[in-house]
């Protein structure tokens, strides 16, 4: 499916975050080890997001879905051995979280997904599960799982920051013989820890000048609850960054999540001059909520992404290159080759179509030096299949000469299925 997107004058209007897709996972995953029937609404129906339920489904867990935003979710007494593959379709989060979940109990599972799942690394999770005990046969999809029913604690410094790492490990450790650690160089996303301890587990989480280091005692009895998802972030950023490159555009997105490991994008939105506001604070589970209020700055001046800031924005990289094309001077994105190894190469993909709409970019090692301001002009956009690529050149197209083709869009589906109606509906026209 291809997605064509001409240039408008204005975005205007009201849209709400669709559920966060990283919270709805976490969500679903901790139903599953609770204790009792927990409630889910507005979760992000998403392909990823269902792969997920799929997955929990084929090892016990019973849904009772009460329309289109509500869960109910009832864990197995004794999980279940599947009697097929797992199927964590695009999902780097359904395989590496999935996976602590798995080697915690005495089940033997195969993990798998689709070909962009299957060139991802899984090492980075296996072994730290090995450490623990688990037996994990693969380094990428399929992975076989062959879990324990009570996991050696360990003490384990991630090479890379990552949350999906931590999480994994940090899941795995809920069933370990006492306190498992994951240290980290700088911190990454803490959903896990925070919605962790909301529900009962020991969970302790600190900042050093050595990086970052998460705790969780063994033996936890999680509560069953009721969540309400609040808007990704990730999902919003398109449409704020949209508004800040759209002249004369003012937008409020409800219900955003604003967890600070999360909300990296609102310091480059302040570095390159953006006017924003944050209202309504709220919380759910530990994770702190907001409304967003954006809108179109006089001057876009250039901005700086490295360090410790990279982790709390890493998905919004392609959308906030696109920022980068109309600053004031050049942009700097570092310390980002993780990128590389997402649904694409991002990194490679983000240049080529910044390239082919006539932008000033280069390459480097761990990110890209972009130049602005540019006029942008049309241009057929290769995703690779990438849904964060499709909607950060949707936008694009949005300020671009001419007509815009996104190539692969359906893959917009597996973190944000409502993208295109939500595009139009605040599109002047």
């Amino acid at each position: 499916m291809e997605l064509t997107v001409k240039r408008v004058p204005a975005l205007q209007g009201q849209i709400t975050a669709p559920g966060d897709k990283s919270l709805t996972h976490r969500a679903y995953m901790l139903a599953a080890v609770a204790e009792g029937t927990s409630v889910v609404h507005n979760p992000l129906v998403s392909l990823d997001c269902e792969h997920t339920l799929k997955c929990l489904q084929q090892c016990g867990l019973g849904v009772e879905r009460l329309g289109s935003e509500e869960l109910r979710l009832t864990p197995a007494r004794k999980w279940n051995e599947p009697d097929g593959p797992l199927d964590c379709g695009n999902s780097g989060t359904s395989i590496r979280l999935l996976s602590g979940l798995v080697a915690s109990r005495p089940i033997t599972a195969v993990l798998d997904g689709d070909d962009s799942l299957q060139k991802r690394p899984m090492k980075r999770i296996a072994e730290p599960l090995r450490l623990m005990g688990a037996e994990v046969d693969g380094e990428m999809p399929p992975l076989v799982i062959r879990g324990k029913e009570h996991l050696k604690a360990i003490d384990y410094e991630t090479p890379i920051p990552s949350a999906q790492v931590k999480s994994c490990v940090l899941l795995a450790g809920l069933r370990s013989d006492g306190t498992t650690t994951v240290r980290e160089s700088a911190m990454s996303r803490d959903h896990t820890e925070r919605m962790l301890g909301a529900l009962g587990a020991q969970v302790h989480s600190l900042s050093t000048d050595n990086g970052h280091v998460a705790s969780i005692v063994g033996g936890a009895s999680l509560k069953s609850f009721t969540f309400t998802v609040p808007g990704d972030i990730s999902s919003a950023a398109f449409f704020i960054v949209g508004a800040c490159l759209v002249p004369a555009s003012q937008l409020q997105i409800f219900n955003v999540g604003i967890n600070p490991t999360r909300a990296g994008i609102f310091e480059v939105l302040e570095q390159a001059g953006a006017t924003y506001t944050l209202e309504n604070l709220r919380d759910q589970l530990n994770e702190p909520v907001a409304d967003v209020e954006i809108r179109t700055p006089d001057l876009l001046m250039p901005f700086a992404i490295k360090g410790d800031l990279v982790p709390r924005l890493i998905d919004e990289i392609p959308i906030l290159s696109v920022l980068a094309t109309q600053c004031d001077g050049t942009s700097t994105i570092r310390n980002a080759e993780e990128l590389r190894f997402k649904e694409s190469d991002r990194l490679e993909l983000i240049a080529l179509n910044l390239s082919a709409m006539g932008a000033e970019v280069e390459v480097l090692a761990d990110g890209l030096q972009i130049n602005g301001p540019v006029e942008l002009k049309g241009a057929r956009i290769r995703t690779s299949g990438d849904h964060r690529i499709a909607m950060a050149f949707a936008i694009a197209g949005l300020i671009a000469k001419g007509t815009t083709v996104i190539e692969d869009a359906e893959m917009i589906a597996t973190s944000y299925p409502n993208f295109e109606r939500d595009l139009w509906s605040i599109c002047v026209v």
